[in-house]
């Protein structure tokens, strides 16, 4: 049985090496905590359906390696990314150091219009916390991004993280500010009758303005 769904969004997880970035798609998709947890090799690939909405959207995550060795090989994959969990380690002020980087990198290589969230990982380690709740939200701010504290470990936002940015990308598409069939949106539609549905508004809305009824 093919799944059926009304949109595809492309997502990315982004973020130093160590974060946790395979660990928070593992927990997803999977609802388990990764144990075995290698440094990724260039890119793994999840995906899950979900429902953010009253719509059936298909998320197809990209898990990108952090280390510098790979930089080259991951950037290929941010092109045409409509969201982005971009991860930091709670417990390593390197990792939130690094996040002005991997920033760049996303607007300039993904689309302006990317919709990103920033996840504090490793929640469940609170004792070894080097960076506050406080100055992250603050940083989210002043980036324009969303921001959560997750924890791949115990399960903790970790779904909220990534229907958050889905919930997002589906009111900007809702509100006009992003169109999916603009080449390289990250946004495909699953339904083709949803799609003829918007092209009838949209050509409805260019009548009345022409006859300016």
């Amino acid at each position: 049985m093919s799944e059926t769904y009304d949109f595809l969004f492309k997502f990315l997880v982004i973020g130093s090496a160590g974060t946790g970035k395979s660990c928070l798609l593992h927990q997803f998709i999977e609802t388990k905590f990764k144990q075995d947890s290698n440094h990724t090799i260039g890119v793994e690939f999840g995906s899950r359906v979900v429902n953010v909405g009253g719509k059936t959207v298909k998320l197809q995550i990209w898990d990108t390696a952090g280390q510098e060795r790979f930089r080259s090989v991951t950037r290929s994959y941010y092109r045409g990314a409509a969201g982005a969990l971009l991860v930091y380690d709670i417990t390593s002020r390197e990792t939130y150091n690094a996040l002005t980087n991997w920033l760049t990198d996303t607007r300039t290589l993904a689309s302006p219009n990317i919709v990103i969230i920033l996840c504090g990982n490793k929640k469940d380690l609170d004792a070894d916390r080097e960076v506050t709740f406080l100055e992250a939200s603050r940083f989210a701010q002043e980036n324009d991004l969303m921001f959560l504290e997750t924890s791949a470990l115990t399960g903790e936002n970790v779904e909220e993280a990534f229907l958050k940015t889905a919930r997002t990308i589906l009111n900007k598409i809702e509100s006009g500010e992003l169109d999916p069939e603009r080449m390289g949106s990250g946004i495909q539609y699953g339904d083709a009758s949803l799609r003829q549905q918007r092209q009838h508004r949209g050509s409805t809305a260019q009548t009345k303005q022409q006859c300016n009824c």
